[in-house]
């Protein structure tokens, strides 16, 4: 039966009327510290059972293929958040001391102007926290950088490398003697409350600090979006005391990834156990960069933190949403979406059902993160080496993934190696003698992508100087 027009006509304009706060869906983004592509024990992890994060894994979806946009944690973090190449914003590696980010062409802080997921999120009705590490601004001697609560977040807890509230490490000594702070100069900074905690247990404080945002968010009857970014699992590796059964690096290291796992599990908890948040949250955990040398582990892959071999830029990457998921693909592995985390910032827009208030670089893949496809990101993917990390012939200077390629090479486009990481995840095979047309295409791709971009300390183009 054809309706009458001004039936139609409403149908038609309730269609376009933004979705009420209760349906849009929660986000919560668990952002681990250096941790290896193959730490989890749901990722192959043979030394920890990480129990509550594979439970989340096992009603979940896991991707393997899934990279973060720089082998280092400040750019790291700054593409999730802008769904931006870091370069953009002259954040290539870790945030130092002043003299050193001057002496690296780097910022100081990332530019507010910047597009902030948060922001847009809290524009469009939700309650937005942030509980854990920053470091994009507010470290060591810079204490005039805007507040993590500036970039869009109603409530935030950080560490040394953040302004605002804060929670600082005490270090407990194997030799008995009392715990000394340690801070590398975040106290003295001031802008806002600290809190001095055991190093081993801080990622609880910021556990606390975001169930009890989940509960602020009901009473306001607003969805939530959250970080929690530990700073575990980076050095130095202090875990509770009754797990400190060695004095080994390795063996510290996955005392504390076992600890971490157990902190996080009562905010999993709240959620799975909750049917209104259990239908209607999303849950993302990844980590930002591959593993300290000598500690986490990448697996099969080549490569570590600072590096631009698999091993340093590939990232687990879990994803629960059991009420949002496409029927029958809980507890599955996507082995072939290729994909980033500025890709991950622009589906989340979607996800929310709200636009971004800039140009992205990543792509929409909503229905992939959901189960509802297998398709990864249809561009390739840009990668330059932090500027203090060094650039040799083993070590490249610049990478690009395509489909199954991916091309790494020197500034100037010498010491090209191509690989096949479908069959070659180990980057073992150079292939640029054979594919001669592949290696003409990509290199020419990534070293246009280069220039366009602001320069650092370390990189051979110009633009921004």
């Amino acid at each position: 039966m054809r309706l009458p027009l001004t039936i139609s006509l409403l149908l038609s304009a309730l269609c376009l009327l933004p979705v009420s706060a209760s349906e849009k869906p929660n986000i919560l983004m668990v952002f681990v510290d250096d941790m290896g592509w193959a730490d989890f024990s749901c990722f192959g992890g043979k030394a920890v059972k990480t129990q509550n994060i594979d439970r989340l894994a096992s009603e979940g979806l896991r991707f393997t293929q899934f990279y973060v946009n720089s082998p280092i944690c400040s750019p790291s973090r700054v593409a999730i958040t802008t769904g931006q190449y870091p370069q953009r914003w002259r954040i290539t590696s870790f945030l130092e001391f002043r003299a050193k980010n001057k002496k690296r062409g780097m910022a100081d802080w990332l530019d507010p102007a910047a597009p902030i997921l948060a922001r847009e999120l809290k524009k469009a009705g939700y309650a937005t926290g942030h509980f854990g590490k920053w470091h994009m601004g507010g470290q060591r001697d810079v204490g005039d950088a805007p507040l993590v609560s500036e970039y869009g977040f109603d409530q935030t807890l950080t560490n040394f490398e953040g302004l605002g509230s804060r929670v600082l490490p005490l270090f407990d000594a194997y030799n008995g003697k009392p715990p000394k702070k340690h801070d590398l100069g975040s106290s003295k900074l001031g802008h806002g409350p600290i809190v001095w905690e055991d190093r081993s247990v801080i990622t609880t404080s910021f556990v606390k600090a975001a169930l009890s945002f989940i509960d602020h968010a009901a009473e306001v009857e607003k969805p939530f979006f959250i970080n929690v970014w530990p700073d575990d699992v980076h050095s130095p590796f202090f875990p509770p005391e009754a797990m400190r059964n060695s004095k080994k690096k390795r063996d510290l290291y996955h005392a504390v990834l076992d600890s971490m796992d157990e902190q996080l599990a009562p905010l999993f908890d709240r959620i799975r156990n909750d049917p209104k948040l259990r239908e209607n949250t999303l849950i993302l955990i990844a980590s930002d960069n591959g593993p300290e040398i000598g500690a986490g582990s990448a697996g099969p892959l080549k490569g570590k933190k600072g590096f631009l071999h698999e091993g340093g830029i590939r990232s687990p990457l879990i994803v629960w949403a059991p009420g949002l998921f496409a029927k029958g693909k809980a507890g599955t592995i996507n082995d072939t979406a290729v994909f980033s985390a500025i890709d991950l910032n622009a589906s989340l827009y979607q996800i929310a059902g709200i636009k971004p208030a800039a140009k992205l670089d990543g792509e929409t893949l909503a229905d992939t993160l959901l189960g509802k496809a297998e398709a990864g990101r249809k561009t390739p993917l840009f990668f330059r080496r932090p500027p203090d990390r060094p650039g040799t012939a083993d070590d490249p200077d610049l990478a690009v993934r395509d489909g199954i390629w991916k091309l790494v090479c020197a500034y100037d486009g010498s010491a090209s190696r191509l690989y096949d990481l479908k069959a070659d995840a180990a980057e073992s095979v150079d292939l640029s003698t054979t594919h001669p047309e592949v290696v003409e295409r990509l290199r020419s791709a990534v070293l246009a992508w280069n220039k366009s971009l602001p320069s650092d300390g370390g990189s051979s183009n110009t633009k921004g100087k």
